[in-house]
């Protein structure tokens, strides 16, 4: 009987230690197989014979052991490894690789599979599949506005790849910079007038040409403006003047008689005390309250002689005036764009008027179109709210080409968060606008969280859906249906729908694969303890086989 026994038990040895070697052999199939997760095998030994049981103690004896004779053994477990595999780089958007002990949802003619190999394809309707089989990965599709909506309800990811968004029509412009302080106005203060004026060329009633000076306003705008002396009698000249927009529309006249020419005593002819009396007072003032100028014109320092007639005048000495400006693209409601410049010129301390401003081939009338106000700043240099006119600054046109009117909201930000006055040099400049030309999708990108995010050819991006997850309490209670693919079982436990994130503790890793977690090294290890294991129970056997035939052997 003992020697069948040990028949047996080597019997079974053969036959555990084979399983043994089988699930070796498909871990190193499967040592470049994506996402797979290798087995092991663990034995127990099976019931035991009892040869003798063990006795109690007594007062007068001591107690004695049980004798058994094993029965061989059996396969106690089969588990798989759930280690993180390593990540192979591909750059292939949509191969995922998963960090955490997720895995995908798919969906597979209504039934659900759980996989952590992540090369999917988008097939021809748009979905996200499995290239093996077809199975469509499970997630959440985004609204119109982008929105993953809330839940864990899971639907087919599909993503429409002629997918467009329509034009935004710019509703609003944030502004930032800073203007500097100090700044000298940005009107023309003063025009001074130099040169001479050949008397010998003149005769009575004629008049010099008229000499070009260019001016500014409060808005940086750049009036004209022309005088000229007629000759009324010897040494005797009128002033004349006239104010022109760059556009040559002459917004203010006038003049000054009875300028007269002396000799100061040094042999030149200056304009005696009587007529440089004349630019004392207000007549030489240029002030068009309409039109934001206001100036002083001073020739009091032109001279009368027989050399070439030569006027020259400059306004506040050549000052460059002080005008800063920023410009924007924005987008009309059909999508094209249009060029929003926005200027500020100072017009006293502390205090700045703006323009906004489109040029007219943006407009259905080809007339540029505008909006100016003032802002003033607190004297730590922030921006006062309260002193922004009109209260809300906007700028409206209306663009060529059929697009509905555009109202834009001007925001100049407050405190230190937008438009600033300090000692700094002045620079504006768009912070942002909310507006966007009609663009189609040409790009995807997955971020960790899972999220499908889709880039448009206008540089905007739109969330179109979002990737789930499915979390077990117990991983080794999955069975294997092949193609990568794992099904729920008795004691896996119901799978836990969640978000990559901190609700799984699971992330995504896109333009990467997981590889398999099996070692080489190991399964050569295993495979050395297997084939000894096998050869000592196959050795077990042919000695029983000895013994046996020994026994025969006695009755010959």
């Amino acid at each position: 009987m003992a020697l069948l026994t040990s028949l047996f038990a080597g019997v079974s040895g053969l036959r555990n230690h084979q399983a043994m070697m089988d699930v070796i052999g498909n871990n190193i199939s499967n040592v470049n197989t994506i996402g797979f997760k290798g087995s092991r095998v663990t034995f127990s030994d099976t019931f035991n014979q009892f040869v003798k049981a063990g006795t109690n103690p007594t007062d007068s004896t001591g107690g004695t052991n049980s004798f058994q004779i094993g029965l061989g053994m059996k396969v106690n477990s089969i588990d798989r490894n759930w280690n993180q595999g390593t990540f192979e780089r591909t750059g292939i958007t949509t191969d995922l690789a998963l960090q955490g002990q997720g895995m995908f949802v798919l969906q597979s003619n209504g039934q659900k599979f759980f996989s952590r190999a992540g090369a999917f394809q988008f097939d021809a309707s748009g979905k996200l599949v499995s290239p093996q089989n077809g199975a469509v990965v499970q997630g959440k599709v985004a609204s119109q506005d982008g929105v993953i909506p809330p839940g864990n309800n899971l639907e087919d990811l599909m993503i429409d790849t002629n997918m467009k968004l329509p034009a935004v029509s710019t509703t609003q412009i944030k502004w930032g910079g800073n203007l500097k302080s100090n700044s000298d106005l940005t009107r023309s203060v003063q025009v001074i007038q130099r040169g001479n004026i050949n008397s010998a060329s003149l005769n009575v009633g004629d008049s010099t040409a008229q000499y070009p000076i260019t001016v500014y306003n409060e808005y940086g705008d750049v009036p004209i403006y022309k005088v000229s002396y007629t000759k009324t009698a010897a040494n005797t000249y009128d002033l004349k003047y006239s104010l022109e927009d760059s556009k040559g529309t002459v917004l203010t006249t006038g003049g000054i008689t009875g300028l007269v020419f002396a000799d100061n005593g040094t042999g030149t002819w200056t304009l005696d005390a009587a007529s440089k009396a004349k630019f004392d007072g207000v007549a030489n003032r240029i002030n068009v309250a309409n039109s934001n100028i206001d100036f002083t014109f001073d020739p009091t320092i032109i001279t009368q002689n027989s050399s070439t007639t030569t006027l020259s005048a400059s306004a506040d000495n050549n000052r460059i005036p002080n005008i800063v400006s920023g410009s924007v693209t924005v987008y009309d409601s059909l999508g094209t764009a249009h060029q929003v410049t926005l200027k500020f010129t100072k017009i006293a301390d502390n205090v700045w008027t703006w323009t906004a401003s489109v040029p007219g081939t943006s407009t259905i009338n080809g007339q540029s179109a505008s909006s100016t106000g003032t802002i003033e700043f607190n004297p730590d240099g922030t921006l006062d709210p309260s002193k922004i006119s009109p209260n809300n600054p906007q700028l409206t046109f209306v663009p060529n080409g059929g697009a509905a009117t555009s109202i834009i909201d001007l925001a100049f930000g407050t405190g230190f968060g937008g438009v600033t006055q300090t000692s700094s040099s002045s620079v504006i400049s768009a912070l942002s606008q909310n507006g966007s030309p009609s663009a189609s999708l040409s790009n995807l990108n997955i971020d960790q969280y899972g999220k499908i995010v889709g880039i448009f050819s206008n540089g905007s991006s739109k969330n179109l859906a979002q990737i789930m997850v499915a979390t077990f309490n117990n991983l080794n209670g999955l069975i294997s249906v092949g193609d990568n693919m794992y099904s729920a079982y008795a004691n896996s436990g119901e799978p836990r729908i969640g978000s990559l994130g901190e609700e799984t503790g699971t992330t995504v890793q896109s333009g990467a694969l997981e590889q398999s977690n099996v070692d080489l090294s190991e399964e050569f290890t295993r495979m050395i303890v297997s084939q000894r294991g096998f050869q000592a129970n196959a050795r077990v056997i042919t000695t029983a086989d000895s013994l046996l035939q020994e026994i025969t052997n006695l009755i010959r």
